[in-house]
């Protein structure tokens, strides 16, 4: 584990062969994330698994991260993984393979994803542990114990901050 992390501080400091030999050792983790994600999208969205990664990394490797450990590197690869599923969520049909019998159900699930986005950028302006306990439970799909174990919170605290960004979103978006 602390190969990761060295590998992400010297990427940090600007040693691109550290990216090289970072990237097969967090591949395994990286589809897990993805996999997670691509489990809650619609049948025969354009993107698969490995193209979620790639993407993600895409996003990652344009910007200039002071990485701290791996904890940090996953939460941001797993957000930039959701902002692209936004993007093609909100890119709508063109995005997409549909079937004409999937069209509607489609297009609602791509609609309720951008309003749940904007709800959770919302939550995260004034509240952003609420909004990474929604990150973690409902799009990478994990559970109370292993929240409070990333967060390094009490499970009961993952539990009250978890109720609550339930209730806030579904009101947020229902008032949209």
């Amino acid at each position: 584990m602390h190969e990761i992390t060295e590998l992400l501080k010297a990427w940090s400091n600007g040693n691109k062969e550290s990216l090289d030999r970072l990237v097969p050792l967090v591949d395994g983790e990286l589809k897990k994330i993805a996999h997670k994600y691509m489990r809650n999208e619609r049948a025969g969205h354009i993107l698969q698994t490995t193209e979620l990664v790639h993407e993600a990394l895409i996003k990652l490797i344009r910007e200039n991260v002071n990485w701290e450990n791996r904890k940090q590197f996953y939460s941001i690869v797993a957000r930039r993984m959701r902002q692209v599923l936004i993007d093609y969520a909100r890119k709508g049909s063109k995005a997409e393979h549909i079937d004409v019998a999937d069209a509607p159900l489609s297009y609602e699930r791509s609609k309720e994803l951008i309003m749940l986005d904007e709800a959770l950028t919302k939550l995260a302006d004034f509240d952003k542990r609420k909004a990474k306990i929604v990150e973690y439970r409902h799009f990478l799909g994990l559970t109370i114990p292993e929240v409070a174990k990333l967060l390094d919170i009490a499970p009961k605290t993952v539990e009250r901050d978890w109720d609550f960004a339930r209730t806030w979103l579904k009101r947020e978006m229902t008032l949209e």
